[in-house]
């Protein structure tokens, strides 16, 4: 009777120990891995959430940039991690679809390598052109591509999400418009507002400030509805591209294995930032869009996006090293 006695109390301790571990957690410093450089509007988000999470765990997130190979270094760091909820990656398309789609052997599987933990941030893309570009709407610019194969140009950053939109387009109207790669956003908006390249994809984080500037003129925004920011300018629908909807989007991920109980931890403290209204002035002022939910709708949204994002990455012809 004692041996059973003690078994069913070994038992209830063995039983009991997980969520144990999952209340006392964390207990030191997490690392969130962010696959951008420092500064860019990506990052930004990934450090308020950090701050945020410091705060109500009661341990520092730190943020460990980590760009490079599109991306895919950030995922594969990330995806060798032990399993235990102190190390997470700030995932995005360029991560999980493209990166993936593009290099070979990037030590890490985008589906299976990783749990999703929540949804954080979307960002429309807008289509904009420079000042001298002879475009002003995306009819004009697929009938000037078409009677002027080649003379029009799209400035994009090499391999990232708008240099795949570009692809994407080309490719729905049937147009020739020379691509033109660059080492990032910045210098693609410096380029068009000096009218060195024609039309570039952005999304509103990078290109809203220039359009109330007026130095850069949006043609269409890739939404399912016109945005409140920019209520005068036609969706891609509406401009005639059927189906040209696209967002750069953010969550956090961990590595495959973490325990479900801190995993439930992180995304009910997550969303709790997310809801507050001093991060949602934060994320208006980068012209983002919070997205609190649930890790399944952050899993179901992945599996509807990374389709998409290949098959633009693949039209993009891209033969990385």
């Amino acid at each position: 009777m004692r041996l059973i006695t003690a078994a069913a109390i070994v038992m209830a301790m063995v039983g009991a120990s997980v969520p144990v571990q999952a209340q006392s957690y964390p207990t030191r410093t997490i690392r969130l891995i962010v696959p951008f450089p420092a500064g860019g509007p990506v990052d930004v988000m990934g450090r308020l959430i950090a701050q945020s999470l410091s705060s109500s765990l009661g341990q520092q997130v730190i943020v460990d940039n980590r760009p490079g190979a599109g991306s895919t270094l950030a995922g594969r760091e990330a995806a060798r991690a032990q399993p235990d909820g102190y190390t997470l990656l700030l995932g995005s398309a360029a991560t999980l679809a493209i990166g993936p789609a593009l290099f070979k052997d990037i030590g890490y599987d985008p589906i299976d390598s990783f749990s999703p933990v929540a949804f954080m941030s979307s960002v429309p893309y807008v289509m904009v052109a420079g000042p001298k570009a002879p475009a002003k709407t995306v009819k004009d610019v697929i009938a000037y591509a078409k009677a002027n194969s080649g003379k029009l140009n799209f400035g994009v950053p090499n391999g990232a999400p708008p240099h795949m939109l570009a692809a994407w387009f080309k490719d729905v109207t049937a147009t020739d418009i020379v691509v033109v790669p660059y080492k990032g956003a910045a210098t693609v908006i410096t380029d068009l507002i000096g009218g060195q390249i024609d039309l570039g994809f952005e999304t509103t984080s990078v290109t809203l400030s220039h359009v109330h500037e007026g130095s850069i003129r949006p043609l269409a925004v890739a939404t399912t509805k016109r945005l409140p920011d920019l209520p005068q300018v036609p969706t891609m629908i509406e401009s005639g591209v059927p189906d040209f909807i696209a967002a750069s989007w953010t969550g956090i991920m961990a590595p495959a294995g973490t325990p479900a109980e801190i995993i439930g931890k992180l995304n009910a403290a997550i969303n709790a930032a997310l809801q507050s209204p001093d991060m949602q002035a934060r994320y208006k002022q980068l012209a983002a869009e919070a997205n609190p939910g649930t890790p399944q709708d952050f899993a179901a949204f992945i599996t509807a996006e990374r389709p998409k994002w290949a098959a633009m990455a693949k039209l993009s012809n891209l033969k990385p090293d």
